[in-house]
C-alpha cells in the first residue's frame, strides 16, 4: 500500500501537491466519499490480485 501511495509524489510531485491542496478544500462529506471510493478501489485490487 505504501509503495502505491508513494508513486504519485515520486513521479509527479507538483500534481500530488495540487491534488492534496484540493482535498483540503473539500467538505467533510465529500472527503468521506473520497475515502469510501478509495477503500472500494483497494478492495477491488485485492480481489483481482487473488
Amino acid at each position: 500500500m505504501l509503495v502505491l501511495e508513494g508513486l504519485l509524489p515520486l513521479l509527479a510531485p507538483r500534481a500530488w501537491r495540487q491534488t492534496f491542496q484540493r482535498m483540503l478544500e473539500l467538505k467533510d462529506g465529500q472527503l468521506r466519499f473520497v475515502g469510501l471510493v478509495s477503500m472500494a478501489c483497494g478492495l477491488l485490487l485485492m480481489f483481482l490480485s487473488r
